[in-house]
């Protein structure tokens, strides 16, 4: 049951992120088509025009055919972002992380557990879904009687288990941010070449260069280079910001795995004694 949840899960995110890929190269085509080479951004009211003074609009527009691919994978970068930051808070739970930890490790080492399952219900999340499994088994164990090595590695299993279902959609689409870090910089490369090829074909000409094309050939050089740096960039940003919160999370678990694991020996080895 839960692989054909995990199976029709990963097929809806993956339908989700071609759509989503789709969506953000067509808006990044009409921006760089319609805003950004609207007439009014040019001389003579023409898109074929050179540039206003100072209109940046029309400036990044002389980039050439790849600023549209280049808009749609920094727009990508975006949706993206705002879409992990949602799932990872939600998994997260509702109430502060730390201090849910705080108060959960607090039951556990009183042997409230009943206590710690509530505040699990209470915080919900990924996080708090993975230990209240755990504090479930420690309730089951505990009545069965397991000695501490049977009983740790009980739990423990419960824990990975109750991980490999919650855990795995964190990382869902950070896949597409990592590959975006090369692909912005890649078509920005790309769109430099096109641009270099353009002035040296101006320079190329017999007689007198022709310096109009020569300007526009380094300027969308120069622009494709600067709009790839910058999309690789926040993609490594946000790559870096999620892989860090998905890490303190996992880290959460784990920790709270441990308390639950101790303390059900300290509850065994005073039973000895």
């Amino acid at each position: 049951m839960a692989n054909v949840k995990k199976e029709s899960s990963s097929k809806g995110g993956s339908m989700f992120s071609g759509i989503v890929i789709v969506l953000c190269v067509f808006v990044g085509w009409i921006i760089w088509q319609f805003i950004m080479g609207n007439g009014a951004n040019f001389e003579g009211g023409v898109n074929t025009g050179h540039p206003l003074p100072g209109n940046y609009l029309a400036m990044v527009y002389k980039g050439g055919p790849i600023v549209p691919v280049l808009m749609g994978l920094l727009l990508m970068v975006i949706v993206f972002s705002f879409e992990r930051y949602f799932v990872i808070t939600k998994a997260a739970g509702k109430g502060n992380l730390d201090q849910f930890m705080k108060n959960v490790q607090g039951n556990i080492k009183t042997g409230d557990i009943d206590g710690a399952i509530a505040n699990c219900d209470k915080q919900q999340g990924s996080v708090a879904n993975a230990i209240r499994a755990a504090l479930v088994k420690y309730q089951e164990v505990k009545k069965e009687g397991l000695n501490s090595e049977e009983a740790a590695e009980t739990i423990h299993k419960e824990i990975e288990e109750a991980t490999s279902l919650e855990m795995p959609m964190l990382e869902k689409n950070l896949t597409i941010l990592s590959t975006l870090v090369s692909l912005g910089t890649l078509a920005g490369l790309l769109g430099t070449v096109t641009g270099m090829i353009k002035a040296f074909g101006a320079l190329a000409t017999a007689g007198t260069p022709d310096q109009a094309m020569l300007a526009n050939g380094i300027s969308e050089a120069l622009i494709n280079t600067a709009t790839g740096i910058a999309t690789s960039a926040l993609a490594i940003i946000a790559y870096n910001f999620f892989t860090s919160k998905i890490d303190t999370l996992t880290y959460s678990i784990d920790e709270a795995g441990s308390t639950i694991v101790n303390t059900y020996r300290h509850f065994r080895g005073s039973l000895k004694n």
